[in-house]
């Protein structure tokens, strides 16, 4: 018994310390804001010591991509609803909460900067948009198993996400229901228009 939790322990150590480190990032983010901590900052604020994210992470730039990325996996979960558009709905629901958040925005920021960070930081960008873009395919191909006509990723993006993420990084009005609604109601619509006209005979 004694042998099976000295065997536990490490991976219960290395859990919480990647989880205090994490945090440690995005507190750092959001009240400095990009480039202006270091390694040594981050473990400070972690309690760990440099040596220990070092050897994890080996910069800070692989660390950053890893904080991006974990956050994406673990939040806004892609709903199965049954429905396209309750799953377009309920995806945004998700994602106004969770950008909306200290640690949201302080992710978004994140992102924006590590696109000026030479080629490791453009790496973690995107591997971030690549992730958010898989996750999207996902929902969009169970649509069309289910006989559907679902937009493509990239209307969700201009239509839903993007306005989202605009409206955060610059606090120009809060995530309301009624307002990223509007934005799922603008993009179906918009969809629905386009491919009635596609499918509209030609000619006179």
């Amino acid at each position: 018994m004694v042998e099976q939790q000295r065997a536990k322990r490490p991976g219960g150590r290395s859990a919480r310390v990647r989880a205090a480190v994490h945090q440690a990032v995005t507190e750092l983010i959001a009240e400095r804001g990009y480039g202006s901590f270091n390694v040594g900052d981050v473990a400070a604020r972690a309690g760990v010591a440099d040596t220990s994210v070092y050897r994890r992470w080996g910069n800070l730039e692989a660390l950053l991509m890893d904080v991006a990325i974990t956050w994406l996996t673990t939040t806004s979960p892609i709903p199965d609803t049954g429905s396209m558009a309750t799953d377009l709905r309920a995806y945004a629901a998700n994602v106004a909460r969770d950008i909306g958040g200290p640690d949201g925005l302080a992710v978004l920021r994140l992102v924006i900067a590590l696109s000026n960070a030479g080629e490791t930081g453009v790496r973690a960008r995107d591997a971030f948009l690549g992730e958010r873009g898989r996750q999207l395919q996902g929902m969009l191909d169970r649509a069309r198993e289910r006989g559907e006509h679902p937009p493509d990723g990239v209307e969700i993006l201009d239509h839903i996400l993007a306005p989202m993420y605009i409206r955060t990084l610059f606090g120009m009005g809060s995530l309301t229901p009624e307002y990223v609604d509007t934005l799922v109601d603008r993009l179906l619509a918009s969809h629905h228009n386009a491919t009635a006209d596609a499918e509209r005979p030609s000619g006179p």
